[in-house]
């Protein structure tokens, strides 16, 4: 570009016509032009080593949370086989390894009380306006007991509510305990009340009528109450708990859902087997391992090959980070970490056990001799290797994806993020700085050529009126 300093020089020695102000702009703009670009430059370069380590810090974290989630989800825990699968379901808490065997006998599954109402005529008759009490405990035989525990309820009725109306009221206002409806059979209409499995579910109905002189007939609140003492058939089905006995320990359960079982064992029973108690067995699922250790070489690989990239001695965006070098060293000694510090000899404790192998440009393989010989030789270890316990597969890969990504770390991915953060930051203050600067010499500048142009002006002003006087003198002689 022209040397804007030639330019005043040649505006001086021209007299005047200069724009003062553009050339204060651009004097000051070329002062700090050079600084302003290497700084710019500067910034470019750490945004692209920000973006590169990004990249490498969120493909190890989501490594890191797909093998915790294949965990979890009890994909790789031990499959259970029960000797009679019409009894019951069972599954596993994730991560936890059963390896018993236990027995299960079912005398009775849990069900709840099942009411229906006297006949009505149809299910838009009126049932009479007052306060419907419902009151839940245990129904045995003749007698309730209240379990007070469990609020009651009290809907108020309407004048013009009818079985269909009084039906959703009874479901919406018990938040599900009861579940009601009108069945229309041979005998009318009639109000069906469902309570929850357990025995303490049980309930007993109370309609208190507003009328003067209450009557036990349709059309009337008090024709819906109901208790065991003056059943007259309306009780369909009692409110029980489940009855069973796991490994000959008699149990009860308000629900047929079963839970906090030895080795982390949930239950679904389905049937009853009374006096044929069936067995329940645990066997490890070595085809997930399987899979789960091709799965994970994969993804090994792609971890490995973003790392080749971003990391290329020439080329390489990370070439010289000391964070990538790290996560480069922590991969090539994969393989031989132990991650089962546990493990009683002859057990398997490392990856390696598990068929892993690191090849010469740093990417992976899975030895599926090796893995073959391990699930074979030592299933239930190489099982334990898949758990969320403190040793193991998943923790491994957990705490290298935590010490790569640790902000505190200089030696880590997050320790280069926050370096170049850092370093971001102090060029944008650097920046504005020189902004402030390049305005300050902008303005003094600009003070400075208007001077030198009111002087100019003056001196052209004087040369003219000299140049008119001599010309005069000359005229006159």
């Amino acid at each position: 570009m022209d040397n804007p300093g030639s330019s005043i020089i040649s505006a001086l020695g021209g007299g005047s016509g200069v724009d003062f102000l553009q050339l204060a702009s651009d004097l000051s703009e070329a002062t700090f032009s050079f600084q302003r670009s290497n700084l710019e430059q500067r910034n470019e370069s750490l945004e692209a080593r920000i973006s590169s380590a990004s990249i490498l810090r969120n493909a190890l974290t989501s490594l890191s949370s797909a093998l915790g989630d294949r965990v979890r989800n009890g994909d790789l825990s031990p499959r259970a086989t029960i000797g009679n699968p019409a009894v019951a379901s069972v599954s596993t808490t994730p991560g936890i390894s059963p390896t018993g065997t236990y027995s299960l006998e079912v005398s009775q599954l849990a069900q709840g009380q099942n009411l229906v109402s006297q006949s009505y005529t149809g299910s838009g008759d009126l049932v009479g306006e007052g306060t419907l009490n419902i009151r839940f405990g245990t129904v045995n035989g003749a007698s309730f007991t209240e379990d007070t525990s469990q609020s009651a309820l009290n809907i108020t009725v309407d004048a013009s509510d009818t079985l269909e109306t009084l039906a959703g009221k009874i479901s919406t206002e018990s938040g599900g305990k009861l579940d009601a409806y009108v069945a229309n059979g041979t005998n009318g209409a009639q109000l069906v009340v469902k309570g929850e499995d357990g025995a303490t579910n049980g309930f007993v109905l109370d309609g208190q009528s507003s009328a003067l002189l209450p009557l036990a007939q349709p059309g009337d609140l008090s024709y819906l109450s109901w208790d065991p003492s003056s059943d007259a058939g309306e009780l369909r089905q009692g409110a029980q708990d489940a009855l069973y006995e796991f490994d000959t320990v008699a149990l009860s359960s308000s629900s047929n859902t079963i839970t906090g079982l030895p080795e982390g064992i949930s239950l679904s029973l389905t049937a009853t087997n009374v006096d044929a108690p069936t067995s329940i067995s645990f066997s490890n699922n070595t085809s997930a391992i399987t899979d789960v250790m091709n799965d994970f070489v994969a993804a090994l690989n792609d971890l490995a090959g973003l790392l080749n990239d971003e990391a290329a001695a020439f080329g390489g965006t990370l070439a010289n980070d000391p964070g990538a070098r790290e996560l480069k060293r922590d991969l090539a000694r994969l393989t031989s970490e132990t991650v089962m510090p546990t493990a009683a000899e002859g057990e398997p404790s490392t990856l390696a056990d598990l068929g892993l192998t690191t090849n010469r440009d740093g990417t992976f393989s899975l030895d599926t001799e090796r893995l073959a010989e391990t699930l074979a030789a030592s299933p239930d270890g190489a099982a334990a290797m898949f758990t969320t316990g403190a040793f193991g597969v998943f923790a491994t890969i957990d705490g290298l994806a935590r010490d790569n990504t640790l902000t505190t770390d200089p030696g880590s991915l997050g320790g280069s993020l926050g370096r170049y953060e850092g370093q971001i930051e102090r060029n944008d203050e650097r920046l504005t700085k020189i902004s402030e600067q390049q305005e300050d010499l902008r303005l003094r500048l600009t003070r400075q050529l208007v001077a030198a142009e009111r002087q100019i002006s003056s001196s052209q002003s004087t040369l003219t009126f000299l140049q008119q006087q001599i010309e005069a003198w000359n005229g006159s002689n």
